[in-house]
């Protein structure tokens, strides 16, 4: 007895070594396995890291839209310059050409005068009011005209009028010059030969009165020769009237040619 006793033991020790954890428990299950920590291996310089499987995959460009530009070929930003910007568009234009004879109606912004003014002065003026050819207003009221004086001269002493004439060259018409040429103005003095009779008349009636005073009849005639001598002498020491034109003065030129000019037509 003592003897299977033994060998049970043995039969026993033998089976637990060699059956492990499938020993089944008293209940019938088997005892699940204890959880381990699983690491992952560590990554070295030389490992090259695992894609990573959660990135979506790269979506090839559609049909409809271009493949962008490398970017040593980037397009460049489109941006608004000074002369694309919309409120510095350059106005439309047209061109007119004002006929030969057109009248210009203007006022004079310099001041002359025949005894002061010399040839090719500079003379200036405005236009009084707008010039407009088939509907359309070439020259606005206040267009400024540059011209020079052709001819100046003073009033004789003894003979000849005062004399003064201008004409004009340019036109300028939106910061733009045009070369015209236009009629002269002239203006001559008034001539003075009632007032140099006057002059004399009066110093001929004079001389006879106080002659006839100091020596009766014979006084008188010597007087009278003597106070038309003085007359006479007075008007020969006179200058006549000179022209003088001041600035404001309304004055009227036409048109000796064609001018074409460029318009615009925002205005």
């Amino acid at each position: 007895m003592r003897t299977s006793l033994l060998t049970a033991l043995v039969a026993a020790a033998i089976a637990a070594g060699c059956g492990g954890d499938t020993t089944p428990s008293g209940d019938g299950a088997t005892p699940p396995a204890p959880a381990q920590d699983v690491q992952a291996p560590a990554r070295t310089d030389d490992t090259p890291p695992a894609a990573d499987a959660a990135a979506p995959a790269p979506q090839a460009p559609s049909d409809d839209r271009a493949a962008a530009p490398a970017s040593g070929d980037r397009a460049p930003v489109s941006r608004l310059t000074p002369d694309a910007a919309p409120g510095d568009a350059a106005p439309a234009l047209r061109e007119v050409t004002l006929p030969a004879g057109t009248e210009l109606p203007l006022r004079l912004e310099t001041a002359l005068a025949s005894d002061t003014a010399s040839v090719e002065d500079p003379v200036r003026a405005t236009l009084r009011r707008d010039v407009v050819v088939d509907g359309v207003k070439v020259l606005p009221a206040g267009t400024m005209l540059r011209g020079v004086v052709t001819a100046a001269e003073r009033s004789g002493k003894v003979k000849g009028r005062a004399r003064l004439a201008f004409r004009f060259t340019d036109v300028e018409v939106d910061g733009e010059s045009y070369r015209i040429r236009t009629s002269s103005v002239i203006r001559t003095a008034r001539g003075t030969k009632k007032q140099d009779a006057t002059k004399i008349g009066i110093g001929a009636g004079a001389g006879a009165v106080v002659g006839g005073i100091v020596g009766g009849g014979k006084g008188a005639a010597i007087g009278s020769a003597i106070g038309a001598g003085a007359g006479t002498g007075a008007v020969l020491a006179t200058r006549g009237e000179e022209v003088e034109l001041s600035s404001g003065t309304p004055v009227t030129v036409r048109l000796s040619e064609a001018v074409p000019v460029r318009v615009r037509l925002d205005r």
